[in-house]
């Protein structure tokens, strides 16, 4: 028998600036979507620009709430608090763009 790795698939890096209602609001999209859609296959990690400053300069992030899709490649940016699902999975490619 032979044991399948585990690979998280999804690399989601969401950058806020405290906890602002748009940044809680953004969390909580992006875990509902990432549940809905990618269970199992996601990792997240919250950067809070107030406590690491340092750390926009790297993904150039000029506003906040602002996700970064790390892996897979492209990477890809989405800002705002993730409330239009449609956008946000058409964002990150989960789901194609409807014509």
């Amino acid at each position: 028998m032979i044991a399948v790795k585990s690979k998280k698939a999804w690399e989601l890096r969401l950058y806020v600036a405290g906890k602002t209602q748009k940044s809680v609001t953004a969390l909580t999209n992006l875990k509902k979507y990432c549940e809905e859609y990618l269970k199992g296959q996601y990792v997240i990690e919250v950067v809070d620009l107030l406590e690491k400053p340092q750390l926009a300069e790297g993904d150039q992030i000029f506003a906040v709430p602002t996700l970064v899709r790390k892996v897979p490649e492209p990477i890809r940016k989405i800002i705002g608090d993730l409330s239009n699902e449609e956008k946000v999975l058409v964002g990150l490619n989960i789901r194609p763009a409807q014509l």
